[in-house]
């Protein structure tokens, strides 16, 4: 770099390198004024990708618009042993009664410690204090170092277990949470826990039922009689008896309307739930000899308040994508500069950016697919819709839906499926508009590079986007661009460097004939 210093002759470099520059500089302005408005465009993209993805979210099978015992009008009811069960109605549940007695809950194969686990007492005491999620198998009470090798601090004693043959290798170092987490997390389709209160340890089946088996075994304890100490032994495991699991066996009987038993079936179950003439069941303790009876009964209240919810979240949806495709934009109103910014007030820079980032997605074609897919959507069902008491508004109100309560009510009651129907199902418009948001969360990561799993507003950007190549393009471009600025800069500081030298050397040759001349 060249060193900056103004002349002797009077003359403010800084001043006029600074002023040739500015003129240089004006491409490098436009650049970054193009980097910057792209980044907002990104941020745009990824607010709508925010609201695209709640609203897909909404419309999963699991979640409010999906669900289906939140699309249908009847509810069931249950009495008698209430605490026995629970059931919840589909959209084409039957209207007879049943009366269920749950004659065994399914249970899971389990494996727990036959007493305590205990730290072992510290020397010259006999007291064992309860041990701990962080208490190392080096630490339990029972543990005696082996001798063939000795363990050593840098190669600690292990121990190896199998659990539904998979197999665990641990050293005295490991903590009963990292014993935990290791079987957790391996394919043996168990749970393992440790009940600080009671000092137990369990390995347990993650399903229930008679077929799924909890198998521990030591592979090298008791077979080659070189270990001193048996983990499963320390854990109080060993030998340990099994409680196997056992399916879930139920009695059901359905009622006529004076409750007198008219037919009676018996199911097994392996999870503590059954689906039976469209009511889900799930089991929760034996009935013994009082049964639990369960009616359904007409009631609008979840379904019109489901409805209710999904008009709000389509309405705000549509409305957002419209705004943001009529969104007037100010072509007069660019990203501020540096140099702009700098010479603004803080209001004056709020209010010019209000306008610069005005119209950032107007006209943008996903959006205006999005909408299109959306309306027609809900057009091809309008007819059906409209008997419920779901319409669109005015044309200009650009595909707005409208709720009559009173009339979907009315509808319910005389056809309590029949709104299920319409918006479930493979066919249904949830299905639909759920197909629509995917598409278009898959065109917002391809051109933005927005994250379609995620609705995060701080998620990065994926770099390899149409947006991020050419955010990338811009970084480029300007930084090549920095070094010729910076380069032309240099050599007017050393062409002004020169002149100064010259003029110095003139007026030194100037002094010296006035001087010889006198």
């Amino acid at each position: 770099m060249t060193l900056r210093i103004n002349g002797f002759s009077g003359m403010d470099i800084d001043s006029m390198v600074k002023e040739l520059m500015t003129a240089k500089r004006a491409p490098l302005d436009k650049l970054n004024q193009q980097k910057t408005y792209l980044s907002w465009q990104r941020d745009s993209y990824r607010e709508m990708n925010s609201k695209v993805f709640a609203f897909k979210t909404k419309l999963s099978a699991a979640d409010l618009f999906g669900k289906t015992s939140n699309m249908t009008a009847q509810t069931a009811v249950v009495d008698g042993n209430k605490d026995a069960i629970k059931a919840e109605a589909s959209a084409n549940a039957s209207s007879v009664p049943m009366s269920v007695t749950v004659k065994k809950l399914a249970t899971k194969t389990t494996v727990q410690s036959t007493g305590e686990i205990d730290i072992k007492p510290a020397s010259g005491s006999t007291t064992a204090t309860k041990a701990n999620l962080n208490t190392t198998i080096g630490q339990l009470n029972g543990y005696t170092p082996d001798t063939n090798p000795a363990p050593t601090d840098d190669k600690p004693e292990t121990f190896q277990i199998k659990v539904n043959d998979v197999e665990f290798n641990f050293s005295t170092k490991d903590t009963i949470s990292n014993v935990l987490s290791k079987i957790n997390n391996s394919s043996a389709n168990v749970v393992a826990a440790f009940d600080e209160v009671s000092g137990k340890f369990s390995i347990t089946a993650k399903d229930y039922g008679t077929d799924k088996k909890v198998n521990i075994s030591e592979s090298d304890y008791g077979n080659s009689g070189t270990k001193t100490s048996s983990l499963l032994g320390l854990l109080n495991l060993k030998g340990a008896p099994v409680q196997d699991g056992e399916n879930g066996e139920v009695e059901i009987n359905t009622l006529n309307s004076s409750g007198t038993v008219i037919g009676t079936n018996k199911f097994t179950t392996t999870d503590n739930t059954l689906k039976v003439n469209g009511i889900s069941l799930t089991l929760l303790k034996e009935t013994g000899s009082t049964p639990a009876t369960v009616t359904t009964t007409i009631d609008t209240t979840k379904a019109v308040d489901t409805i209710k919810s999904f008009i709000d979240t389509y309405n705000d949806l549509l409305n957002t994508m419209n705004t943001k495709v009529d969104e007037e934009k100010y072509r007069d109103f660019p990203p501020l500069t540096d140099e702009q910014r700098s010479a603004m007030k803080e209001t004056e820079i709020t209010a010019w950016e209000a306008k610069a980032k005005s119209g950032l997605l107007k006209n943008d074609d996903i959006l205006k697919e999005t909408i299109n897919a959306m309306r027609s959507v809900i057009n091809n069902s309008i007819g059906q819709l409209s008997s419920m008491g779901i319409t669109t508004g005015q044309y200009y109100e650009g595909g707005k839906l409208y709720l009559d309560e009173d009339k979907l009510k009315q509808a319910l009651q005389s056809n309590p499926q029949q709104l299920s129907n319409v918006f479930q199902g493979s066919d249904g418009i949830v299905n639909k508009l759920s197909t629509t948001m995917t598409s278009t969360l898959q065109k917002f990561s391809d051109r933005a590079g927005t994250n379609r799993f995620s609705g995060d507003l701080s998620a990065a950007f994926k770099d390899e986007s149409v947006m991020g190549k050419q955010m990338k393009e811009y970084t480029s471009r300007i930084s090549d661009l920095i070094k010729r600025l910076d380069d032309q800069e240099d050599r007017y500081y050393k062409q002004f460097s020169a002149m100064e030298t010259a003029m110095n050397q003139l007026q030194s040759q100037s002094s010296s004939l006035f001087g010889t001349t006198q």
